[in-house]
Formats: C-alpha cells, structure tokens, sequence
C-alpha cells in the first residue's frame, strides 16, 4: 500500500499545499479536527500586528490598520466556505456564546413557543446552553434520536439546533431536507459547522438556513481558541436580537451612550471588543483554506478516508466502524468503537500518530486535506495494525486514564 500511497501523492493537486504549513518530523497528525496544524504564515503575521500595529501603532491601529472592521472582513472571508454572502457573517467570540445568542434571538422570534429541539449525543456545549437557558425559564429541552427528530417537531419547537457533523461519528445529516422540515413546522433552525467548516461543502443560503456557528481552530487552522463565526441569513436581520448587549454591537460605540441600540445586521452579534491577535491568526488560515478550495478539500478527505479503509483491510483488521460506510455520508473522519480505545489511542500517540479519544470508546482519527498525505495513511493504519496485534496497548503506560485526555 506504501507504493500505492505513493503513487497517489504525486499526482495529488493539493501536495504543494502540505509545505504552508508547520508539521513536526516524524508525527502523523490525525487530530486536526480538534486542532489544526499551524500555518507557517501565521507566525509572521502575528509578529506584524504586535511589533507593528501594536507596537508603533498603538491605539492609531483600530483605524489606520482597520481593527474596527476586522471581525466583519475575517467573516466576509468564512462566508463563502459556508454558501452565505460576506454580510450575513461574522467573525466573534466562541461557539459557546453564539450558540447562547442565536437560541436566545430565536426564542424571541418564535413568542409563544419554548423548546429548543436537539438530539442527545450533541456535542455537550450546544447541550448546556440549552441547559442555562431552561434554568431561566426561558426555554425547554427537547431531545430525538435523530431518525425521530422530524416526528418531534410540533407547534411548541422554536428552534431545532443540530451539528451538521458529529463530532464523535462523523454522520451527516441531511441539511436541506431537517431544514425543510423545521421550516415547515414554524420553527427555525440552527446549525453547528464545528466539524464542517474549512472541510465539507455547506450551502447555508441554498438549504435556507436560519442561524450558524462554527469554530476557527479545527478546518480552518485558526490556532487554540480561536475566534468562531456567526452566520444570520439576511431575511432576519431586522428582527434579530440578540441578547448580550456589549458595546462592539452597538450602532454607535463611540457615542458611549446609556441607551443600548443594536448595530444594524450582522454587526449586532459582536459583543465585547474584537480579540485582534486571535482573528490575525484565524485570518491566515481562513486565506490558506479559501486558496485551496472546499470543493477540493471534500474530495480529498473522502479519498483519504477510503483509501485509509483500504490500509486496514490490506491488514486483515476488522474494526468496528461507528462512522457511516459512505464516505459521503460522513464527515473527515473515521471513527471506531474498541474497548481499550483510550489504551490504543495512547500506544499510537506514543508512536507519533495522533489521534483522539472520545469516552467512552471511541477511537477518532481526523483527516485534514490540507496537509495530510496518502502515505500518511498507509502509515497510520500499520501502526495501528502492528499496536492491536502486538498487544502493545495492554502497556501500563497506555491503559492508565490521565486526567485530562
């Protein structure tokens, strides 16, 4: 298969693209939809902003380097990675605060109605704002399995919020037609593109969507915590409000007027002053992600993850594949359910693959197009092979949980 591998690398239209970014020798990395690898233009671009926006410019640099405008440009820039148009996104704060922004804008658009219609499974944070809001008794849970989420659907659903592909498994869900359906029951609909955005085609204006959040750190190569995205399709931009009523989503901040009056559109979503260093970094990697091209990175994370199948069978190993068969039907990941997963992902990292673990077993390997080679793909799977049949992950050094994981 290494021959194989080989013989695709080289005729691989998106190999050049491995070289823009920092990979340690020697490590193959498989997490990049946690964290993505840092693009080598990064650090140079964070150097400008602090030895020279900062550091000469001083406080001059919210106007003369466009500070002031950077979370609407950075967002501008996501905008087409998702089908939405530059002002119907923005770049600020973190999944977690703009998921509590959209469902609470949507409880308001939606008087009369309380529930927030999910799944369980979702990824926890989208859970547990759902969570603090109930607690305030401005709204109710509601969960489906999600071959029932349609049947669930009734007059007291205001929002049905889903993450278009999971983070454990990598299922997809059908963003046109769950869209359609919420639509057609009155209720609004909110997507999470954390494990989409910068990898899989997302159409948010085609499929009619409602609201959408998405982090800067996974696909796009944005660095820890970085900056995430907020999308409010156009038609709800006059009756959008949103709760958290900083001053950066003020019509006029430097009116510095007691009376709150939210910015017109888009604009409305930011909340506390832009984090300048964090959207620099995040900018770089939005820029090295949108020169490449979703269309290409789809194509090549579904011949990676086939490819990747074919390695293990070649070694005869009959894992128990959680994430769908379809490599069109999944996310950039593969996923397998094994009962010493947390041993086996231990074992690889210590052999410089890096994979994750998701409790309680659950062994995710990410592939990231931008950087990740078909040989890394026949590697990773021998060494997988060669930990399992060895037993090499029944070490005491692998099977002790730590705590953090």
């Amino acid at each position: 298969m290494v021959d194989r591998a080989k013989t695709l690398d080289a005729s691989d239209p998106l190999a050049e693209f491995r070289g823009r970014f920092t990979l340690p020798e020697g490590v193959i990395y498989l997490d990049g939809n946690s964290l993505g690898a840092l693009p080598k233009a990064t650090p140079a671009a964070m150097a400008c902003v602090v030895e020279q926006e900062w550091g000469e410019g001083l406080i001059r640099s919210w106007n003369d380097a466009e500070w002031f405008e950077m979370g609407g440009r950075v967002g501008g820039k996501i905008a087409p990675l998702v089908g939405a148009r530059p002002h119907e996104v923005m770049a600020c704060d973190t999944v977690s605060v703009n998921l509590f922004k959209l469902i609470s804008a949507a409880l308001a658009m939606r008087p009369g109605r309380k529930v927030i219609l999910s799944e369980p499974g979702n990824f926890p944070t989208d859970i547990y704002m759902i969570e603090g809001l109930e607690r305030q008794g401005l709204a109710t849970q509601r969960l489906a399995e999600r071959d029932q989420i349609q049947e669930a659907l009734d007059d007291d659903v205001a929002l049905l919020m889903l993450t278009h592909a999971h983070y454990k498994t990598g299922d997809l869900f059908d963003m046109a037609a769950m869209t359609k359906a919420a639509n057609d029951a009155g209720a609004l609909v909110l997507w999470d593109l954390s494990h989409s955005t910068g990898a899989l085609p997302v159409d948010l204006n085609g499929v009619n969507a409602d609201f959408a959040t998405g982090c800067g750190y996974k696909y796009l190569n944005g660095g820890p915590g970085a900056p995430a995205f907020v999308y409010v399709a156009e038609r709800h931009h006059g009756d959008l409000a949103q709760p958290l009523t900083g001053w950066f989503g003020h019509a006029r901040p430097f009116a510095f007027s007691d009376k709150y009056e939210a910015a017109p559109g888009i604009e409305q979503l930011q909340c506390g002053t832009s984090p300048i260093l964090g959207l620099t970094a995040l900018e770089v990697g939005v820029d090295l992600i949108a020169e490449i091209g979703v269309d290409r990175l789809y194509a090549k994370s579904r011949a990676l993850s086939e490819f990747f199948l074919d390695c293990l069978g070649e070694h005869s190993l009959e894992l128990d594949l959680v994430s769908p068969s379809e490599s069109g039907a999944r996310g950039s990941q593969l996923s397998v359910r094994h009962e010493n997963a947390y041993a086996l992902c231990q074992a690889l990292i210590a052999r410089g693959v890096i994979g994750d673990f998701r409790d309680p077993d659950i062994l995710r390997l990410g592939f990231a197009p931008a950087y990740l080679r078909f040989e890394d793909m026949a590697e990773a799977a021998r060494h997988l092979a060669e930990v399992i049949q060895s037993g090499e992950w029944q070490r005491d050094e692998f099977s002790q949980r730590a705590a953090v994981t």
